[in-house]
């Protein structure tokens, strides 16, 4: 696909750096956010437009891409009053960048082939600073033919794009990692609550853990927050939550269920309901430590 017309829907961090990475290698853009601030800031740069609802958004966009919060939000923006659906032209391609229900993709890919258009999820790795620089992990699914449509342009946004076979398989990967990722920074986080409870030196505690086979990065962020008080893995207690929320669903649809991920919904959801939504997922610590019979 040759110069086409893009349309992105979400500018929060990830999105707006998309964007900004879009724009910067000469792409005409078409966007819409809630946050007029960050349409503004795209606008101000050139060669872009708002769109007044997604339906004028699709009419006037060859892709379209969401970089949204929910598969609710997902949802809406395709199957409402003047949404995607009605708008896409025949032959358009629909990114969703987002963390999505696999079934809920499958559904929106169902109905916007009936429409003639195409879908790829493909969901993200890295962070909102390698978005700015086209260096982000891409986790590609859908139609051979409609990710071959798009791969140049998937290529200038990630360092490395993955396609990982038919619509909803890069969903169910994403969530399938984070529900291993964020399980482990909260066992983790315990883990280290536990040694202060019980007073237990963190460091050494640390230095003992990293040296065996449960050494990761994930155990640094957990002792960087636990015993150095430094917040630095970038994922909220809200985006787990609601991933493994995504996790239990997905597992369900699948006929089964996951018990180790109910656990860590219901260690994030306590912490959720305390006022720790905002925070870092290693936070969790904190917590952890107050949480006493």
């Amino acid at each position: 696909m040759k110069n086409p017309t893009i349309g992105f829907i979400g500018l929060g961090l990830m999105g707006a750096n998309m964007v900004e990475n879009l724009q910067k290698r000469g792409f005409q853009l078409s966007v819409m956010d809630l946050n007029k601030d960050a349409v503004a800031t795209v606008i101000a740069r050139g060669n872009a437009t708002e769109a007044a609802s997604p339906k004028e958004l699709a009419e006037n966009s060859d892709i379209i891409m969401f970089c949204l919060t929910t598969s609710a939000v997902v949802e809406k923006i395709v199957y409402g009053e003047n949404g995607i659906l009605e708008g896409i032209k025949e032959g358009a391609v629909l990114i969703d960048f987002g963390t999505s229900i696999p079934a809920s993709t499958q559904k929106i890919g169902k109905d916007l082939a009936a429409k003639g258009a195409g879908m790829i999820d493909a969901p993200l790795g890295r962070t909102p600073a390698h978005a700015k620089d086209g260096l982000l992990n891409i986790m590609a699914a859908g139609d051979k033919d409609t990710f071959e449509k798009v791969k140049s342009i998937l290529d200038q946004q990630g360092e490395n794009v993955f396609h990982l076979g038919p619509l909803g398989a890069g969903h169910t990967t994403k969530l399938i990692n984070n529900f291993m990722g964020m399980t482990t920074v909260v066992a983790m986080s315990q883990a280290f609550a536990a040694a202060k409870l019980a007073g237990v030196n963190g460091q050494q505690l640390y230095d003992i853990m990293s040296s065996g086979p449960s050494n990761s990065p994930f155990m640094k962020f957990c002792k960087n927050y636990a015993v150095d008080n430094v917040s630095d893995l970038g994922f909220s207690i809200a985006n787990a939550n609601k991933d493994l929320g995504y996790f239990a669903q997905m597992m369900n649809d699948l006929g089964t269920e996951s018990k180790v991920a109910s656990a860590t919904s219901a260690s994030l959801q306590a912490a959720f309901d305390d006022g720790m939504a905002g925070l870092n997922v290693p936070e969790i610590f904190d917590y952890f430590v107050k949480l006493k019979k």
